[in-house]
């Protein structure tokens, strides 16, 4: 009973650990963000998505920055530049399939790792704040998180949420003093 309980967990955290959304965030601490109120996106973004996964960000990342009191602007304070890609993980589900053999003096053994489960294809996706008058970044957030190509419109909106949520949710820092 123990045995099929922890089974159960295991599949649990690993259905768990591909829908999460990871996001790292660095910041130049001399910045005093308090001082923006308006941004835009560059001219030139390669957002690297879908023509219709950039239109879902763009509106998702709109509405969070309106949550914070930040204007879309003719004549930004700061501009957003997104970029992303797509990458394969390394697999870190195995089973390990060993022989080895002992006799007098004489040793010797075979092991390999068989993956398991399917190929773990990961997004990152890039958000750069860049002050429009000095033109040097401020702020950046990357995301990672597990892309699967075949969700509907619905799902990919609602991961697309889910990442812009924890982007946003790390911004402005917060001053440590």
């Amino acid at each position: 009973m123990l045995m099929k309980s922890i089974g159960y967990m295991v599949l649990v955290l690993l259905f768990m650990s591909c829908h999460v959304v990871r996001v790292q965030t660095d910041y130049e601490k001399e910045t005093d963000f308090t001082n923006y109120s308006t941004y835009n996106y560059f001219d030139d973004m390669q957002t690297g998505l879908s023509e219709l996964d950039e239109k879902r960000l763009i509106k998702i990342f709109d509405l969070g920055m309106q949550n914070k009191g930040l204007l879309l602007s003719e004549e930004p304070d700061f501009l957003i530049n997104i970029q992303s890609g797509i990458y394969q993980a390394p697999r870190s589900s195995t089973v390990g399939v060993g022989v080895g053999g002992t006799g007098r003096n004489v040793s010797g053994g075979v092991s390999m790792g068989i993956p398991i489960g399917q190929t773990n294809i990961q997004r990152e996706v890039v958000f750069d704040f860049v002050d429009s008058q000095k033109d040097v970044l401020i702020w950046q957030a990357i995301s990672k998180s597990h892309l699967n190509e075949n969700n509907t419109p619905v799902e990919r909106e609602k991961k697309l949420q889910a990442i812009v949520d924890k982007v946003l949710s790390r911004f402005p820092p917060k001053s440590r003093k």
